[in-house]
């Protein structure tokens, strides 16, 4: 029987709030997909709900621009877990505990739309410590 931690991978990044630093999350996604091989047009999908979810964090947590954001990949048997969260001021996006309609795609709910459209399922909330949590699933 396989140990639980020899079941799952898990990678953690953290970066800048900056725009300029999401690229870092894409990358470090590109490499675990070599571990576990995904079809391209999943990876793309992955990578775009993975931009959108870091975006937020780097737009709302911070208003001075400081701080930094904590990305984790979680990759498992039958699924991928990405999760982004930031000690920022937190923000409860429009619409994110209902379906979204094509009138509520407003800038700033394209992209929880989007990320809800690519994973299985997604969580959005504050965090013990304060701040913002994004996680969303995706079986594989």
């Amino acid at each position: 029987m396989a140990d639980v931690a020899d079941a799952s991978r898990t990678v953690r990044l953290t970066i800048p709030a900056k725009a300029e630093y999401i690229t870092l999350s894409r990358l470090a996604l590109t490499g675990l997909s070599r571990v576990r091989p995904l079809p391209d047009d999943l990876l793309a999908d992955l990578k775009l709900a993975l931009t959108e979810a870091c975006s937020n964090s780097v737009r709302h947590a911070y208003d001075d621009g400081e701080g930094h954001v904590e990305i984790s990949f979680e990759l498992l048997e039958d699924r991928l877990v990405i999760e982004v969260s930031d000690d920022g001021s937190g923000f409860e996006p429009e619409g994110a505990g209902r379906e979204l309609g094509a009138g509520d795609l407003a800038e700033g709910g394209l992209g929880i739309a989007i990320i809800r459209s690519i994973a299985d399922e997604l969580e959005i909330g504050g965090r013990e410590s304060g701040g913002s949590r994004l996680r969303f699933v995706k079986r594989l």
